[in-house]
This record gives C-alpha cells, structure tokens and sequence, in this order.
C-alpha cells in the first residue's frame, strides 16, 4: 500500500475564511497556494464584488538558537521551497483556523481569523521556545484582480509608510491601502520581489499559473508572541484579541443539533451570506463566483429558512425583487459594477418556490403582501405575454425558453459558438417550476383575496398540467423526456426530471414520479450527487478536468453535481409516504458526504464531482446550492418528525 506524501495531502486540503462582505482568505493546510485565488486577505472593494488580492501569503522563519528554520511550503519550477510542511504538526478548522508547528526546541500556533464586515485579516503567534527564539515574518503581496496574476513591474511602488506600530503601503492608486498593525521589536525596509510561484490547479486548468510577488519589508518580533493585522483600515495590533473574540462570539449564532454533519454544513452555510448595501445576498460559490441569481434562489431556503433566520431571507428577497425587470430575476451582477444580466429562465420561478418556503416557515404573509406579491402577479404577466430570450406562455400552457446562443437553464455551459447541451423549447425542469409558480400564486391569491389571479392562475395551471403529462411521457424509458421543442423529444437521461417529483406543486401521480426516481437511481446516482448524464450515453464524460474547453465540455455531460442530492432524496421520501425506512436509507445517502468535508474545501461541499469513482473534487471547493440543498433536505425531509 502506497503511504500519501504529507506535504501533498496538506497542499490538497484547502481552507476558507470569509467576512461577510465578500471577501475571504484561504489557502492549503500546508500554506502553498496552488490557486490564484489563495491569498491571506482577498479584499471586496466593491462588496460583494470587486475582489482584489492584496495580500498573498506570510513567510514565517523562526530563528533558534541562531538557526533558521522556514515554516512556509511553495511551489516554484520544478521544486517545492522551503519544506515547512515537515514540521506541522497539527492544523485545526473551528473554532479559527490555526496551525502547530514543531521544531527541534520550540512549538510555533498560529490562529487566523477575520473580520466580519471588514477586509481585514488578524494573525497571531504563540510561540513556546526552549532558549531564545525570533520570530522573522515576511509579507508578500499581490495587488492584483483575483483572476489574474501579478508580475515584477516598475509601475509598482514600494514607498512605505511607517510610525510605531504600523506600516502601510499603496503599490498603485486605483487599489486600497494595505495595512499591517504589528507588534514587532524591528522592520526591515528592505523591499523585494520573489520570482516564479506556480499554481498547480491553475496549470492543470490550462490557465495562466505562474506569479511574482513583492516582500514589502521584514518583521522581526521577540519574545513569546507575534501579532499581525493586514487591513484596508487602520487597526493597532493590541485590537488583536477583542477582534478574535468577536469573531468565536459571532460563530455561536446557531442552535447545535444532534447531525455532525447538519452542525457542519450550518457552519459552512454562513460564509455564502453577504452583504450587498443594506441588503443581504448569496455569493455563489469560492473563490471565483460572485452574486448570481439562480444559485441564491435555490439555496435560500437551506440558507436561512432551516437554520432559523428568515430576517436574511427577508433581506434576499427584497434586494432581487427591486432588480426584477420585465418580469425576470438577474441571473448576475458583474464583477465590473455594470447592469445585472438578465440571462435566465430559471432563477425567476424559483423566486416563487422562495416566497412559498418562506410563508411556510414563517407564516408572514404581510410581508409577502406587502413586498412580493405585486412583483410576483409582474412577473407571471410578462411571461404570459412574453419577454426576452423568447420566453412566453405557449398555446398549451407550457413554457417556452430559449433562442439561439443563449443558455438559459442551469445547464449553461458554453464553449465559443458551441452551445454543449441545447435546451431550447421546454424543458422538463422549467415546466414543472412554471407549474410549481402558478399553484403557489393560486394559493397567495386566494389568501390575498384576488380572486381575478386565481382564476387565471388555476386555469394556467390546469392547463399545463394536462399537457405536461400527454408530453414528457417517455414510455420506452419510464420517465420523463428532457425537453421538448417542437416535434422533437429529446431522451437523454439527466436529473432534471427529478425536480418535477420534488416540488411542493408536482404535475405528476405517484405511479410516474416512482418509476422516474427508479431510472434516477439506477443511472445517475452516486455518493456525491446526481450525474449530469447517464453513463449509457456515447457523450457521457467520466471526468471534468482539463483546460477550460474540454472541462466546459464536461460539465453538464456527466459530471456530479452534489446540490441535486437535495431535489432527489426531498422526491424519494416523499414518493416513499415519508416512512421511517425510506428516511433512515435518505439518512445513509447524506452521510455519506461526510468524509467529503475533509478532502477537499474543509468542512465545505465542493461544486462539482467526477461522474467516475472516486469521483474526484472539481470546480469551487466551496458552493452555496451543494450546501443548502443538503442542509434543506436533512433537515425538511431526514431529521424531520
């Protein structure tokens, strides 16, 4: 048996820490970047938007006795320098991030944490020495777009300002001022540039992986502790404790329960929320997504309705309802601060399913009255008449969506001109939201006495209903065709039918949802997640990787997406009568990610997964639907009464 490399499972590990405004700092356990979006202190200068990182990482020497040893790992051509992951010892998630080393006479913890509301990032060092001992910390910063890289260039500028106890420096005028409180005995101001680190997961993804990044000076601390805060804003490094238990006091926000794995993914479910103004939003998913429509529609309910903050989804739901235009939800705000992008068939009809949970969790249906209600009779009038993208009500009270180039369901990969799964017409998952939309207006309507909506919405829905079940039917394959458009019928196995049986309002009887999870399971289902394709299929691909054309390629054709756990089990006990059987086997499905939170994105859920065993991490390490839809069905569907 082959005993893994230390160094390579601490560099596969990955950690993030986020404060709330969207930015982060994240890093490996061994503290190598292999991502361009590592850094110690990713600044949102637009929150959530705007990202910059701005501090890449600390070089930690500790001197004792008058030897050197290095703590930190990089990867450079062709080598790994220097070797400080061979003396961790130890690295722990919660209640902060924090890592031991040890060196022959001394122990060496360093907790990080950040500040919520604030880019700022606070570090501190215990250090338990036999003898005398320094500590010699070298910043190294970046000052760059976090999707991109930095090089040694002359337009930086290394002018430092400095008084006791605090340095800053401003490399170019259009990006903030960084700031390092500090408790060191010495700086020095010597300033230079380190030449050639290498991302490995960015060379893997045929993207540009190599950076040089600038040491703007040394700090030399003595004695038993070392404080570090690098901030946009000024701070005092005796701030560091009060700033540190701010942040453990925040992290008791949630009610423990009995699940590990629910107390996890209720952790890990608060470093989506963000602020964007006076609102809040999702972000969705680290290092690289910012704000997008679809995915904070389907994760809000496992969000904040479950884990008892409907004040946060009031938040959400009014921040996308003042962005609702000609009757759509934006599927995204652009990093750039320009107009959101109005791209998605979707996001909007699970606005609705948004507005029914949170009644359903919260009785408040004033709010919705008051706030909701109008925007959402708004948006089932424009789809009636029709808006962009040609999406309209057809004849047959179906949904129709799409035109050519334009991916407007969650299955939106794109490569060039190349449109990697076409899903103009009907598809199988917009009927039955479409559907879903309108008997929960029916029912807002009657409760609002609107009886004129309700009418129109019954009648609608009548209608779809009817012609959904003569349409999708797939006999020969026992489920439900993926789309529709026009004469044609396309019978690709994939797991959007699935979210047809798991809806509150489902068009379908029990003697079809059953057979349709039956096909589901038999040839989508894995540990993770549901397949994007079945197997059986000659464009199936077993694995995402690669440059971004041939991961592209992949993404919806095969590969695990683990958020559609979340529609598959809410289906699979519903169809099952909610018996104690079918809950303890949904329970076995969800446990079975808990070694997940410990191999890639730590005490997080990845994006994506290899269709093929060991299906293998891809995409975010950390991705607000695969969180939300697992801690929405535990908690609605598994460890319900």
């Amino acid at each position: 048996m082959n005993v893994p490399n230390p160094k390579d499972i601490a560099s596969q590990r990955e950690w993030l820490e986020t404060n709330g405004i969207g930015g982060f700092s994240s890093s490996t356990v061994s503290g190598m970047n292999i991502r361009r979006y590592h850094g110690l202190l990713t600044a949102a200068t637009k929150p959530p938007l705007g990202r910059v990182v701005l501090l890449s990482k600390l070089e930690e020497t500790i001197i004792i006795k008058g030897e050197r040893l290095d703590l930190a790992t990089n990867q450079f051509s062709g080598a790994v320098h220097p070797h400080g992951y061979q003396y961790l010892a130890k690295f722990q998630l919660t209640p902060l991030p924090q890592w031991t080393w040890e060196v022959p006479g001394a122990r060496i913890i360093k907790t990080l944490s950040m500040v919520y509301g604030e880019n700022t990032v606070v570090i501190t060092y215990d250090i338990e020495a036999n003898g005398d001992s320094h500590l010699e910390i070298r910043p190294l910063i970046a000052f760059r777009d976090y999707h991109s890289t930095t090089h040694a260039n002359d337009s930086f500028n290394r002018a430092l300002a400095i008084e006791p106890g605090h340095v800053s420096i401003e490399p170019y005028r259009d990006l903030p001022r960084l700031c390092f409180a500090h408790n060191a005995r010495e700086i020095d101001q010597q300033g230079y540039w380190y030449y050639g680190f290498e991302y490995a997961i960015e060379k893997e993804r045929g993207l540009d992986f190599s950076e040089d990044l600038f040491n703007p000076f040394t700090l030399r601390f003595a004695g038993s502790g070392a404080t570090i805060i690098a901030s946009t804003k000024f701070h005092r490094a005796e701030e560091a404790a009060g700033l540190q238990s701010q942040e453990l006091a925040r992290g008791k926000i949630h009610t423990p329960h009995k699940s590990p794995l629910v107390n996890a993914l209720t952790a890990a479910a608060d470093q989506f929320i963000v602020s964007r103004g006076n609102f809040k939003t999702v972000i969705a998913g680290y290092h690289w997504f910012g704000d997008w429509g679809r995915d904070t529609m389907i994760s809000l309910p496992g969000l904040t309705l479950v884990t008892g903050r409907p004040d946060i989804a009031r938040s959400i739901l009014l921040e996308f309802a003042q962005h609702v235009d000609q009757g759509m939800l934006p599927n995204r705000f652009p990093d750039s601060g320009e107009a959101p992008e109005y791209n998605t068939v979707d996001a909007t009809l699970w606005f609705f399913e948004c507005a029914r949970a949170y009644v359903r969790y919260t009785n408040d249906t004033a709010f919705v009255r008051d706030h909701l209600y109008p925007v959402l009779k708004d948006i089932v009038d424009w789809h009636i008449r029709g808006t962009r993208h040609g999406i309209r009500v057809d004849d047959d009270g179906l949904l129709l969506a799409g035109e050519p180039g334009v991916q407007l369901t969650w299955m939106d990969a794109k490569v060039g001109d190349w449109v990697v799964t076409p899903r103009s017409g009907k598809p199988v998952e917009i009927q039955a939201l479409w559907y879903n939309a309108l008997r929960t207006m029916e029912d807002f309507a009657q409760t609002f006495e609107d009886p004129q909506t309700q009418t129109l919405t019954g009648k609608l829905a009548d209608r779809a209903v009817r012609s959904f079940n003569e349409q999708f039917w797939n006999d020969d394959a026992g489920c439900l065709y993926d789309v529709i458009n026009g004469t044609e019928r396309d019978g690709s196995i994939r797991p959007n039918q699935v979210i047809a049986a798991s809806l509150r309002h489902t068009m379908l009887s029990e003697d079809r949802a059953r057979p349709i999870l039956d096909v589901v399971e038999r040839e989508l289902l894995t540990p993770f997640g549901l397949r994007t394709l079945s197997p059986k299929d000659s464009r199936y691909c077993p694995h995402c990787e690669g440059p971004a054309c041939q991961r592209d390629g992949a993404y919806h054709q095969g590969t695990v997406w683990p958020w559609l756990m979340g529609p598959f089990i809410t289906a699979y006990v519903k169809v099952n009568g909610r018996t104690d059987a079918a809950k303890l086997r949904a329970k076995g499905w969800l446990e079975g990610f808990i070694p997940h939170l410990q191999t890639a994105g730590l005490g997080q859920v990845s994006e994506i997964m290899d269709g093929e065993a060991p299906h293998k991490p891809r995409g975010c390490i950390a991705q607000a639907w695969s969180v939300a839809e697992l801690l929405r069905v535990a908690l609605e569907d598994v460890y319900a009464p």
